[in-house]
């Protein structure tokens, strides 16, 4: 059973490092241009969002996963190596994470305090957050170098990386993990329903009043522009931060029921295995998905991301059906070939 369910998930994988890099980077190349219709705060979001995307694929899936399936024993399986890249992936899947609330706290801000938005949604506040949780997020990962140790060693060379039983039982390395856990995703969790309930609620509170002072005024069957921009930004807002709880709960699940149950991490049985490892798929997933939300939200997004797809395409008929390319081609005809053999 479980090498069946090894082989499906690794296909799985390569799906999502084929799929998930080129569909994060040119988000990356679309958003950048700043003509998608979004605030240069909102742009300056998603970019990261996309580029932590990014990131957590190359080094989780790309350098951990496929390195380990496909070309076992090179250097990257050196201990120092490999825990170099655990600690990377770690840090990018924390920004991840924490650049999705954020933003959910920033699109919270701009629908619930319209006078606060000018000061807080801008551009240089956007930089300003997300650099401060990127630096500390990489200060909070870095103890988890310390945590693995060679599985063995070969000519004095130390290959692979275990952790350590006593990061499992010692006092220290439990509470850290336990901070983690809080910090990465369970606070997350908390703090992206908590602000996207106070949004809906201010959303349906606003629209009430606004319509009962609209059907006072005569004009309540005329559209309302605000409204529809709250609208537009709900539905970012939502398909992002629910996609993003979807496909992160079924690991927060795996780690409550891990920890309630007292069960040892180092002897899962099968079905334990498999919850553990489709938690792990899904949160991976979860880095593919934005751009699709994107796509399926803004408008904007996918017209630049048609011309985006479509620009070489166009670009090679214009150069064939350009008034230059006959002449050009009727010289090239006319050049004697030089790999014609002398009779």
């Amino acid at each position: 059973m479980l090498s069946a369910f090894y082989r499906f998930i690794r296909i799985v994988y390569i799906f999502i490092a084929v799929l998930g890099v080129p569909a994060n980077v040119v988000a990356l190349a679309v958003l950048s241009r700043g003509r998608c219709g979004l605030s240069t705060c909102t742009t300056r979001y998603l970019v990261s969002m996309a580029a932590a995307d990014s990131l957590t694929i190359l080094s989780n899936v790309v350098l951990w996963r496929f390195i380990y399936y496909f070309f076992p024993g090179v250097f990257i399986h050196i201990t120092p190596v490999c825990s170099l890249i655990s600690v990377l992936g770690r840090v990018v899947i924390g920004c991840s994470v924490w650049f999705t609330v954020t933003f959910t706290f920033d699109r919270f801000v701009a629908i619930c305090f319209p006078k606060l938005k000018m000061k807080f949604c801008t551009e240089k506040t956007a930089s300003a957050v997300l650099t401060t949780t990127s630096v500390l997020l990489s200060l909070q990962k870095i103890p988890y170098y310390f945590t693995y140790e060679p599985l063995r060693v070969v000519d004095n060379v130390p290959w692979f990386c275990l952790q350590k039983a006593s990061y499992f039982t010692d006092p220290g390395w439990v509470a850290f993990d336990w901070v983690n856990t809080l910090i990465t995703p369970l606070i997350p969790f908390a703090l992206i329903l908590f602000f996207n309930a106070l949004t809906v609620w201010h959303v349906v509170l606003t629209s009430r009043v606004r319509r009962g002072l609209r059907g006072q005024r005569g004009g309540g069957s005329r559209s309302d522009p605000e409204m529809e921009s709250r609208r537009r930004s709900m539905i970012l807002l939502f398909a992002i931060s629910g996609s993003f709880i979807l496909l992160w709960s079924v690991h927060v699940v795996h780690f409550l029921y891990y920890t309630t149950s007292e069960a040892n991490p180092n002897h899962h049985n099968d079905s334990e295995i498999v919850f553990l490892q489709v938690g792990q798929l899904l949160l991976t997933l979860s880095c593919c998905t934005n751009t699709f939300i994107y796509a399926l939200t803004q408008s904007k997004f996918r017209e630049n991301l048609v011309h985006a797809v479509t620009f070489p395409i166009t670009l090679v008929i214009r150069l064939i059906h350009s008034p230059d390319s006959e002449s050009r081609w009727s010289q090239f005809k006319a050049f004697p070939s030089i790999c014609k053999r002398p009779p």
